[in-house]
């Protein structure tokens, strides 16, 4: 994924309903996720859980560049192994906007296409910024 938030230009409708301010979070992101996140590189994190909703797989890839992550094949193959039904995704933008790229929105189908072959349901990718949280769900983009 790549971080550039264009400027100048406000989130549309959907994005804005797909904001979740710090204060309402919930006990995943402000407990499990947020923990993995520096505010200075883009990271990324995989929660998967099992068909009883029990964290079996937690992965945090660290950005070797600023504001790039990729996930390498070995998490799949880990992921797969844990035999997780759900998974939830995160990342930061540095920045501070949570708003999806094209290259978040693009990673995001590709992410949830990847799991759909593995039987495994993307339930969430989260953009965490200081203020709160962008959800995919919430704002009806997966």
């Amino acid at each position: 994924m790549l971080l550039h938030d264009p400027l100048g230009r406000l989130p549309g409708p959907a994005a804005r309903e797909g904001f979740v301010a710090l204060s309402c979070e919930d006990e995943i992101t402000t407990g499990l996720l947020r923990p993995f996140f520096s505010s200075d590189r883009e990271n990324l994190v995989i929660l998967a859980f099992d068909a009883f909703e029990r964290l079996c797989f937690a992965e945090r890839i660290k950005s070797r560049h600023r504001a790039q992550c990729a996930v390498p094949a070995s998490i799949w193959r880990r992921l797969s192994a844990c035999r997780g039904a759900t998974v939830r995704i995160a990342h930061n933008h540095p920045s501070g906007a949570a708003w999806p790229s094209e290259a978040d929105l693009a990673a995001t189908r590709q992410i949830a296409a990847t799991l759909g072959l593995l039987d495994i349901m993307l339930v969430d990718h989260q953009i965490l910024v200081a203020s709160g949280h962008f959800s995919f769900r919430r704002a009806r983009l997966l």
